[in-house]
């Protein structure tokens, strides 16, 4: 089995000079060979180049998405032979226990009648002594609840309606 690792590099971004080399483009190859070769001489194969999205900070809190160029190489692992005879043991073994599923054994269930157990679930609800905080705490909850709500601008409204009829409210600014 061949496995592989993979390195990825950022691409050049500025050209290198060389004797011989003049103008930008020139220049700029000379790098992405350079880099190419170094990596080459290690072992490592190009594959492709890709360009990728990064997300920067901006000054403090701000954000910025820019565009990075990567090239990716990569090369062959040599895995002894001891580890692959093992791997190929393993996936012999699994692939036998997969063919005979075990039964599973479903929980007995008491086909009990829908209104027992609604009876005895009120019954052990009401037998409960209940905290006095509880109960006050469920109250504030429940006049909440119920209490009436306008919004501000609805009251607004009515004070301008008002305000023909000679009635003010001195809380609310004129608009």
């Amino acid at each position: 089995m061949t496995g592989f690792e993979y390195k990825v590099v950022p691409a050049p971004i500025r050209g290198l000079k060389a004797k011989g080399v003049k103008g930008t483009p020139a220049r700029f190859a000379n790098a992405l060979q350079t880099v190419m070769n170094d990596l080459g001489a290690e072992g490592w194969e190009y594959q492709r180049t890709d360009t990728l999205p990064v997300e920067e900070r901006q000054g403090l809190t701000g954000k910025s998405t820019s565009f990075q160029n990567m090239l990716v190489f990569r090369r062959v692992l040599n895995a002894p032979v001891e580890d692959t005879a093992e791997v190929a043991a393993l996936i012999e073994d699994q692939s036998e226990v997969l063919d005979e599923p075990e039964p599973i054994e479903e929980p007995q269930v008491e086909d009990a009648p829908v209104e027992d157990i609604a009876a005895s679930t009120e019954g052990a609800v009401a037998e409960s002594p209940q905290d006095p905080e509880q109960v006050a705490a469920q109250d504030r909850v429940s006049a909440t609840l119920k209490a009436p709500f306008a919004f501000p601008w609805n009251n607004r409204a009515a004070n301008k309606a008002g305000k023909d009829t000679g009635d003010t409210d001195n809380n609310i600014p004129a608009e």
